[in-house]
């Protein structure tokens, strides 16, 4: 293994702002023995944004941040520019300067040697552009444009944007989306993954749901919480109801 390789990385992504849910998923015996711990962006557009970022960022040499799409708007927002998500609208003046700084730093995409995997890219929507909509049943011709610009010795993408977990291929090359930390379509809990040893495995963190959602309401300063983790913690969407949505996005 090279000085530059890590040998396992714990993959999270759409952590927004659900720190209990964070801190559960970063107590997994899994998540504390890698070797890095990747985060593919929307870090904070939700009800504990603060708390959210400073504790990623108490992982510190372990963690690599990726940028979003949400964490993008939320710099934007603190700049003057409009938005029309509420949650980045509150974390914007929420945020330390010294976190929107951090936010405004964020890469994308990022390549990594990974043992076991070789050269592996994360990003958040897509390789190009991390708002870009790509799901596990996106055509073939889709994904060769969201990956034309990919380097032939990246053979595996992280990515998430999307909240549903997938492992597919994709022209030989592998694809990886964890699924949501903070907001998840379909299953309640922390989803995320684990590269180790050449493997992918998806992940799942069960939580007491109905704890989480008073923490929440009890500790954030964002307007009308309870209906927001009603809505996102509870699970009220569900991964039918994202693809429907989802869908038209990825240009089928």
């Amino acid at each position: 293994m090279s000085a530059a390789e890590v040998g396992s990385v714990a993959l999270l992504s759409d952590t927004h702002g659900v720190l209990p849910v964070l801190e559960a998923v970063l107590a997994e015996p899994d998540v504390r023995a890698a070797d890095l711990v990747v985060v593919t962006g929307d870090l904070v557009s939700g009800p504990m944004p603060v708390e959210t970022l400073d504790a990623l960022s108490a992982l510190g040499d372990r963690v690599l941040l990726v940028r979003g799409n949400a964490d993008r708007e939320v710099v934007g927002v603190t700049r003057g520019e409009a938005c029309e998500y509420p949650e980045s609208v509150s974390a914007a003046a929420a945020l330390r300067p010294d976190q929107v700084a951090l936010l405004a730093g964020l890469p994308h995409p990022v390549v990594r040697p990974v043992a076991g995997f070789g050269e592996v890219l994360f990003c958040h929507g897509s390789p190009r552009d991390d708002d870009e909509v790509v799901l596990v049943d996106t055509r073939l011709e889709r994904w060769a444009e969201a990956f034309a610009d990919v380097p032939s010795t990246v053979g595996t993408v992280c990515c998430g944007h999307t909240h549903m977990p997938f492992v597919r291929l994709v022209d030989r090359r592998l694809v990886v989306n964890p699924g949501s930390i903070g907001m998840p379509y379909g299953r309640v809990g922390g989803a995320w993954a684990l590269l180790r040893d050449g493997q992918v495995s998806l992940r799942h963190t069960e939580i007491d749901v109905d704890a989480v959602c008073a923490r929440i309401e009890a500790e954030s300063t964002y307007p009308d919480a309870r209906a927001w983790v009603d809505e996102y913690v509870r699970g009220e969407h569900s991964d039918a109801v994202a693809l429907t949505v989802f869908g038209p996005r990825d240009g089928r």
